[in-house]
């Protein structure tokens, strides 16, 4: 880059950070008329400056920004690899089709065999084990934590069960420690789900990185953000290789866009029934797709990335003072983290008690006309949901708790956006309608 055109960039992004900040008023919270989101993104100067600068350079596809993001988000939780994607939901469905990999030989996964997973969650946890013609196995969750158990998930392993696909509920981690371990005594693989939980920890340890392959969503709701965007992470090299190839098209190579022969021998291969030299480049090992990101999502990411510990202690702040406002609440079901956890809270989940003289949907009603956002716990029990009737599954056990969060929970927010006097009205609001019912 000449001189001139380092001046030039320069000016321009000190004119972004400039620009940011005739944008960014001062807002003041306004109860009953300034919207309470649910979630959302939090984003400053230094992400607005971090996409304008990844665009002066047209970064229109993966690249440096990328594999500098994949790098520093491995580092962050203490794996290897890390591969970006499109979305979370395309991390889910590429983690799970890598246990398909014809590379894992043997012990790969095969269509019929069944995947263990949670009846009350978010659909694409369970859409890949369907997309993969695998079977769901479903289970129970617990009311207050809304997390499965090691137990439940020991009860549901049958003949065919070959793994275990969980999420952890709201950033709430479940007994994943367990389930690890579980899953590799009874030689099974583990997808840990950890795009509601980024900067959590269970038994000191941070979420994301128990299972064989794990899950983070950059969606603007989740801990950081890249507009659309996900990621698949893992210590073994064996299945970051297939993730990389079924993420780029199912190629067999591994250069980078824009680089060549890499592996040095490019047209020294013979592979399938291609003839001997046939170019590297064009030799797909996978029946795959293109779900990479580009540049500027990474650019936002990675800006973003440098916030990860502020935001989770926001959230926990926010959920902190929200359960100490409401203890006490008889008709309510408040939530509890997972014994041996410290949450970076997605949410806080409410469950209205069966005795309570009101409903959830009047609750809901009283809160969205308060200008307080409320969300239900995703897709409730989904065996229950049109999208899964006449699909093939099993259920192990009764989804009992799964039918009360369809029928009677919710959840409010603790994002970074949300302050403390935003809080401090949710909880006042809340006891307000408790009021109007006591007695």
């Amino acid at each position: 880059m000449s001189d001139e055109s380092a001046e030039t960039r320069a000016r321009i992004l000190e004119l972004v950070h400039d620009y940011d900040k005739t944008k960014r008023q001062d807002v003041v919270f306004r109860p009953g008329i300034t919207p309470i989101w649910p979630s959302g993104a939090v984003l400053d100067e230094n992400d607005r400056a971090a996409l304008v600068e990844a665009a002066l350079e047209m970064r229109i596809a993966a690249g440096a920004y990328s594999r500098k993001f994949e790098s520093a988000f491995a580092r962050t939780l203490g794996l290897r690899k890390a591969h970006l994607t499109n979305s979370g939901s395309s991390a889910n469905l590429l983690a799970l089709s890598a246990l398909m990999s014809p590379a894992l030989e043997d012990s790969r996964l095969r269509p019929g065999d069944e995947v263990i997973t949670v009846a009350a969650g978010f659909p694409t946890t369970v859409n890949p084990i369907l997309q993969c013609g695998l079977t769901p196995v479903f289970v129970d969750v617990e009311l207050g934590t809304y997390n499965t158990t090691v137990q439940r998930v020991a009860d549901a392993i049958g003949p065919r069960t070959r793994a275990i696909m969980i999420a952890h509920a709201l950033g709430n981690p479940f007994e994943v420690a367990e389930v690890a371990e579980l899953a590799a005594e009874r030689d099974m693989f583990f997808v840990e789900d950890n795009c509601d939980g980024v900067g959590s920890t269970y038994r000191g340890t941070q979420t994301g990185g128990f299972g064989d392959l794990s899950t983070v969503s950059f969606y603007p709701a989740h801990h950081i953000t890249s507009g659309e965007g996900g990621c698949v992470l893992t210590d073994n090299l064996v299945l970051a290789r297939q993730v990389e190839s079924l993420r780029d098209w199912g190629r067999d190579c591994w250069c980078e866009p824009g680089e060549t022969d890499t592996c040095r021998k490019r047209f020294s291969y013979k592979l399938g029934d291609l003839p001997y030299g046939y170019d590297h480049k064009y030799i797909f090992s996978h029946v795959g797709y293109n779900l990479k990101t580009t540049d500027l999502q990474a650019a936002l990411a990675l800006s973003q990335l440098g916030k990860l510990h502020d935001f989770s202690a926001a959230r926990r702040r926010n959920w902190r003072q929200l359960r100490a406002g409401l203890d006490g609440a008889k008709a309510l079901l408040l939530p509890e983290p997972t014994p041996d956890s410290d949450p970076s809270w997605f949410g806080f989940a409410l469950t209205v008690r069966e005795e309570a003289p009101f409903t959830r949907q009047d609750m809901v009603n009283f809160l969205e006309e308060r200008q307080i956002g409320t969300r239900l716990l995703f897709a409730g029990n989904l065996t229950r949901q049109p999208a899964y009737l006449g699909r093939e599954f099993r259920v192990s056990g009764e989804l009992t708790n799964c039918d009360v969060i369809t029928e009677r929970t919710f959840w409010i927010g603790v994002y970074p956006g949300i302050t403390e006097e935003m809080t401090a009205y949710m909880v006042s609001s809340v006891q307000e309608f408790l009021a109007r019912w006591d007695g």
